[in-house]
């Protein structure tokens, strides 16, 4: 392996975006050893790298969403990533039940739509930029945004008519997302 300049902006890339890619690996349907196995792929490509690419993070956010959607489509893989999904998201110990909620709602979503609100919300992307990283139009991103909030909000609406003193801060924090994405 390189051990020269080449690994040390691999070593910082890594420290700023791993979890990020273990959660986008999630989102697109990815067990987290999954994920961390094609994450792991990914950095020994790009220590192989000459030089470092223009832009570092998206590069590498592109590298691992190539490698992510070809680990996806082994027959073998997908049974037991259907198998493992119930365990979509591990419990944190702090983990309240309106988060638990969240990421149940999340779970559900469509995975095109699952892809654009990881991007946008905990890689902070801009549509243009989602947009570029996934083929598509920067208006079909923030459509896919749009609708994946809206699905989340009802299902959440629901849950807190049913439990109105838990749901409240998960349910305002999509409408503040939303509210965002329309600025």
């Amino acid at each position: 392996m390189n051990n020269g300049p080449t690994a040390a902006w691999v070593e910082k890339l890594y420290h700023e975006i791993a979890a990020k890619l273990i959660l986008h690996g999630r989102a697109l349907g990815l067990s987290h050893a999954e994920a961390e196995d094609v994450m792991q792929e990914t950095f020994v490509a790009l220590l192989q790298l000459a030089a470092a690419p223009d832009n570092p993070p998206g590069y590498c956010l592109r590298s691992f969403r190539n490698r992510a959607v070809n680990y996806r489509r082994s027959l073998w893989r997908r049974l037991a990533r259907e198998f493992e999904s119930r365990r979509w998201f591990d419990r944190a110990a702090d983990e309240s039940p309106a988060e638990r909620a969240a990421m149940r709602c999340l779970a559900r979503l469509p995975v095109l739509q699952r892809e654009v609100l990881v991007l946008k919300l905990w890689h902070g992307y801009t549509f243009e930029a989602i947009g570029e990283l996934l083929e598509i139009s920067p208006h079909t991103a923030a459509g896919r945004y749009r609708y994946g909030l809206e699905k989340i909000r009802r299902q959440l609406q629901g849950a807190r008519d049913e439990s109105p003193a838990s749901f409240g801060n998960t349910t305002a924090l999509l409408d503040a997302a939303r509210a965002d994405a329309e600025s």
